[in-house]
């Protein structure tokens, strides 16, 4: 587990086209959001979520990931990759 925050934790962030939602409010890593890795969360909807557009769209399954809010304010993971101006 990564020992500081994410940089843009609190931050609301642009998404690249693609991604679950235009921006979103980022949390923090979400392995420090679930106290552990997305892979490990079984039947959460936001974990599983990921877990298929990942696979879908090809993203890396890896903790690589933010946990955050969308303007609607429904919880997602999002992999930094698809953070608007590159990974961070």
């Amino acid at each position: 587990m990564r020992a500081q925050p994410h940089p843009l934790a609190g931050r609301t962030v642009a998404l690249r086209p693609g991604s679950v939602s235009p921006s979103l409010v980022v949390e923090d890593w979400a392995e420090h959001v679930f106290g552990k890795s997305w892979t490990a969360m079984g039947c959460h909807a936001a974990s599983m979520a990921y877990a298929v557009r990942a696979t879908v769209a090809g993203l890396p399954l890896d903790d690589d990931v933010v946990y955050g809010k969308c303007p609607a304010g429904l919880g997602h993971i999002v992999h930094v990759t698809e953070i608007d101006g590159g990974a961070s």
